[in-house]
């Protein structure tokens, strides 16, 4: 497993081409002779960038799901749809497909802000709206999300 650490802001120009910060790049020594796999988040209006190795293990929890049930069968489709394998060029630039660039609203300042295990492409402006949302209080969301769990007191 991998755990990325780092908030770097980049540009993507008008063919959909990301340059990976050289401190990321670092990070994720070993992982780029794979594909990577990129689909949408789930949660957030950005992208999510999985070194394969973190796909393929996230394939095998999905690939225990019972298909011939519905729901079952219906979040596999939406949480793979749009998926794309790519592969980082010659001078570590990542090629975003014009559908997902389109999906998520990707303008020429972007953010890509790891996530422990993967990578978040986000469209700055709307980073910044969403870790900066007024509605959110993170004080308390990191106790009811981090209060109970004993494994993580320190």
């Amino acid at each position: 497993m991998i755990n990325l650490i780092g908030t770097y802001e980049c540009t993507v120009d008008n063919k959909g081409r990301i340059m990976i910060p050289a401190q990321l790049k670092k990070q994720l020594d070993g992982f780029t002779k794979e594909p990577f796999i990129l689909k949408r988040s789930v949660f957030q209006n950005c992208l999510e960038l999985f070194p394969y190795s973190e796909w393929k293990l996230m394939m095998d929890k999905v690939n225990k799901l019972n298909r011939f049930v519905k729901k079952n069968n219906d979040f596999i489709r939406m949480y793979t749809a749009g998926v794309k394998s790519i592969d980082l060029d010659s001078t570590g630039r990542l090629l975003v497909p014009k559908d997902l660039i389109a999906i998520s609203k990707l303008t020429k300042n972007v953010v890509l802000s790891s996530s422990i295990n993967i990578i978040e492409i986000w469209d700055k402006d709307e980073y910044e709206k969403s870790i900066n949302d007024p509605e959110v209080d993170f004080a308390k969301l990191t106790e009811e999300v981090m209060g109970n769990d004993q494994d993580n007191v320190s």
